[in-house]
């Protein structure tokens, strides 16, 4: 899935296979790991749709930071001041590394049993 900006330059949002449907929102976690690595504390990110009894989904970030760590409410502005506010993740859990594979892909099914 992308999109075309004024200019015609294509930017990829993410596949249409990760799009999670929020409340009646499409997100893609991949524009929410885009935004959040932009955080000057952010090193690395990886979004997921977990469940969600009121929303049907909802978005957990996991992210690595550097020092000094940033608050959960600092995030949650960081991409409120960039991206819609139904793109903000409800949940952020903080991990010294994600999990990859042998070829470096983050490994997002071990994110999602993390609890």
């Amino acid at each position: 899935m992308g999109r075309f900006d004024e200019s015609g330059r294509l930017y990829v949002e993410g596949r249409d296979d990760e799009m999670i449907v929020s409340g009646g929102e499409n997100v893609f976690p991949q524009e929410v790991e885009d935004c959040l690595s932009r955080h000057e504390a952010v090193v690395e990110v990886a979004a997921i749709g977990v469940d969600d009894d009121q929303f049907g989904k909802r978005l957990r970030a996991f992210v690595v930071v550097s020092e000094p760590q940033p608050s959960v409410d600092d995030l949650k502005d960081w991409v409120k001041e960039n991206l819609a506010r139904y793109k903000v993740p409800r949940e952020f859990v903080f991990l010294d590394e994600l999990p990859r594979n042998a070829t470096g892909k983050i490994l997002k099914r071990e994110l999602a049993e993390l609890d």
